[in-house]
C-alpha cells in the first residue's frame, strides 16, 4: 500500500478480520504496550471485529500514566523554589502529586511552562540567565534521544543553568516484570511502532527467549493493528513465538543506531519507580557523569517521601492489565477528564481517557 488512507479502508480492514477469524481456534490475550494503540484500538472499533475468543488488554504504554507519584512530587517541590523554571510537556502539568500537581503550583505563582521540545527549554534558559530551568524529562525510548541531544547542545552551548529531571522508561524491562510478575495471563505483545523506530528488535528477543510469548511491532492504523493481530494469532495456532515486524515501513530490526549511540552517551540505565508495577532493574535513564552538570537530581535537593495511589484509584492495576477501567469506582463519576484523580484519565494517551471518549460501556 502506498498511501496513509489505505490504511484506513473498511473494506480491506473488513477482509483482515475475515482472515483472523479464518485462522483462529484458540483463545488468546493480546497486550497492547503503546498509549497511541489503545486510542487506535478504541478508535476504530478494532475490539468489535474480533473473534470473541481474543481479548484486547492495555498495559503500561502511557509515559505520563506510568511516571511515579514521587516523580511528579519532585518536579512540584522544584517548582516551589523561587528561582526554578520548570518546563516540561502539556499533560504532565494536570497530572497529580501526592497534595498537588504542577497546575496547581502555577495558579499558586511557580514558574511552570509548557513547551513542545527540549530546545523550546533551552531557548527559555538562555533567555533568563539568572534562573535555573530544569525540563521534566518523560517519555520512553521514542523521546529520549531528543533529550539526550538537547543535553549535548546545552553543554556545548555553555547554557549551563539549563537541567533536566529524568524520568524516563525503558518499555522492555517492563514487559519482563509483567510476565514475571505472576498475576498476567498474556499471550503475545502488540510491541510499539515508536519505540521500536529507536531500539529495533533486539529487545525483545530476550522476551521471546525466556517466556516463549509471541512479540509484533505494529503500526498505528486500523490496517496495521489488524494484520499485527493476524501475525501473533498465526504464532499462536503454529504453537510458535518469535519477534514479528509489522510495520517495516518504519521499523528496521536494527533501530536507529545514531539514535541509540546519542542515548548511550548521555544516559546510562537505573533502578526506576513505575506506577503500579514498582521499582523495575535498569528500567530508567540516569545522566551520565559526564554530564552531571545538567542534572536536577544532583543540582537539587529532591528527597520527598513515598506516596500510595489516591483513595480508589485504580490505574497502577489497569497499567498492569489486571483491570479495566470500569471495574474502578471513581472512573466517570469522581475521575473525569475535567477533574482526573490518577493520570490514567489525564493523558490523551492513557487508558481511562480512550475508554471515557469510546467505549459504550
Amino acid at each position: 500500500m502506498k498511501y496513509l488512507t489505505e490504511y484506513r479502508d473498511g473494506s480491506l480492514a473488513s477482509k483482515m478480520a475475515d482472515r483472523i477469524k479464518a485462522i483462529s481456534t484458540k483463545p488468546a490475550r493480546f497486550m497492547e504496550i503503546c498509549g497511541t494503540h489503545t486510542v487506535a484500538i478504541f478508535k476504530h472499533g478494532i475490539r468489535d471485529v474480533l473473534p470473541e475468543h481474543i481479548g484486547l488488554i492495555s498495559g503500561p504504554g502511557c509515559p505520563v500514566c506510568v511516571t511515579a507519584t514521587r516523580d511528579i512530587d519532585k518536579a512540584i517541590k522544584l517548582s516551589r523554589i523561587p528561582d526554578v523554571i520548570v518546563a516540561t510537556f502539556g499533560d504532565m502539568v494536570r497530572v497529580p502529586g501526592s497534595e498537588s500537581s504542577l497546575q496547581k503550583e502555577k495558579g499558586l505563582g511557580a514558574d511552570v511552562r509548557m513547551v513542545y521540545s527540549t530546545m523550546d527549554a533551552i531557548e527559555i534558559a538562555r533567555q533568563n540567565p539568572d534562573k535555573k530551568v530544569v525540563f521534566l524529562g518523560i517519555g520512553f525510548e521514542t523521546t529520549a534521544p531528543t533529550i539526550a541531544a538537547a543535553v549535548v547542545a546545552a553543554k556545548a552551548q555553555g547554557v549551563n543553568n539549563f537541567s533536566v529531571l529524568s524520568c524516563h522508561k525503558l518499555l522492555p524491562p517492563a514487559m519482563d516484570a509483567l510476565l514475571s510478575g505472576g498475576e498476567l495471563d498474556v499471550n503475545g505483545f502488540m510491541c510499539p511502532g515508536h519505540v521500536s523506530t529507536i531500539i529495533g528488535t533486539a529487545p525483545y528477543e530476550v522476551v521471546v527467549a525466556q517466556y516463549h510469548t509471541p512479540c509484533v511491532v505494529m503500526g498505528f492504523e486500523p490496517l496495521d493493528i489488524l494484520q499485527g493481530i493476524y501475525m501473533l494469532v498465526s504464532q499462536i495456532e503454529a504453537g510458535e513465538a518469535r519477534v514479528e515486524i509489522q510495520y517495516r515501513r518504519a521499523v528496521a530490526p536494527e533501530g536507529n543506531p545514531n539514535a541509540l549511540k546519542t542515548l548511550d552517551r548521555v544516559f546510562e540505565p537505573c533502578d526506576s519507580p513505575w506506577r503500579g508495577l514498582g521499582m523495575i532493574p535498569k528500567s530508567g535513564l540516569a545522566l551520565r557523569e559526564a554530564f552531571r552538570a545538567h542534572d536536577a537530581e544532583a543540582l537539587f535537593d529532591l528527597d520527598v517521601p513515598d506516596s500510595p495511589e489516591p483513595p480508589g484509584c485504580k490505574c497502577g492495576d489497569i497499567l498492569r492489565g489486571v483491570n479495566t477501567p470500569i471495574e474502578c469506582k471513581l472512573f466517570r463519576k469522581a475521575c473525569n477528564p475535567e477533574n482526573p484523580v490518577g493520570p490514567c484519565m489525564v493523558s490523551s494517551e492513557g487508558t481511562c481517557a480512550a475508554y471515557y471518549r469510546y467505549s459504550q460501556v
